[in-house]
């Protein structure tokens, strides 16, 4: 099995096991101008989706992480990683530059986290995309994807759950819209969690599930 754990805004924490011969892989590490309690363990590896305060602050973890930020294809002790570009506006990067989806292979999951994506897809990034079995989908609008788009984006990707991030939560000093607004949008019963534990096998087959982390 594997385990996410957010740690707020679009970082979490993905583990493929607990313990010593674990992997952590990290994404979009935020720095503590943000409010929020900066993340402080040890990483694997971290991916970085694009260059902003809120998504790079690399420095803040332990370890001698390996360090994706550019598309491509990359594998590290044994996590694959497709770095796919796209970008943070609707506007072809015109507004807020490029932005980089990473898709991770963990414990045979397929993990897409689409760091700050503003507008819908291609074919030719849906198409690496394919398969995706949870999708971690930035929902707060003004400077990405809103509830709206957000659902667009799901129906193309078509995953079997669904995380949002990238919204107002508590302490948060970037205005975001809450996350109420994308539940009602989607129109799916969320389950709260603290942190995602699941193996392949307990993948939903038939309906798509909504989970809301707690931070």
């Amino acid at each position: 099995y594997m385990i996410i754990t957010w740690q707020g805004h679009s970082c979490f924490k993905i583990q493929d096991k607990i313990g010593p011969d674990g992997i952590t892989l990290v994404t979009d590490p935020f720095n503590k101008d943000i409010g929020l309690k900066v993340p402080n363990f040890e990483a694997n590896i971290i991916t970085v989706s694009h260059d902003h305060s809120d998504h790079n602050n690399i420095s803040a973890l332990r370890g001698t992480p390996f360090i994706i930020n550019c598309a491509g294809e990359y594998d590290h002790q044994g996590v694959l990683v497709e770095g796919i570009d796209s970008y943070h506006d609707n506007k072809e990067g015109t507004e807020r530059g490029s932005n980089i989806i990473y898709r991770m292979e963990i414990e045979d999951i397929s993990i897409v986290h689409l760091g700050d994506l503003g507008g819908s897809l291609d074919n030719s990034q849906l198409e690496k995309l394919a398969g995706t079995d949870i999708l971690l989908i930035p929902v707060g609008g003004i400077y990405t994807l809103d509830a709206k788009t957000a659902v667009e984006v799901i129906s193309q990707i078509e995953p079997r759950i669904v995380i949002p991030m990238h919204y107002q939560i508590k302490d948060l000093k970037i205005k975001l819209d809450p996350v109420d607004k994308f539940i009602k949008e989607l129109g799916l019963e969320p389950t709260y969690e603290d942190k995602l534990k699941i193996s392949k096998k307990d993948l939903p087959q038939e309906e798509m599930e909504l989970v809301i982390l707690n931070i």
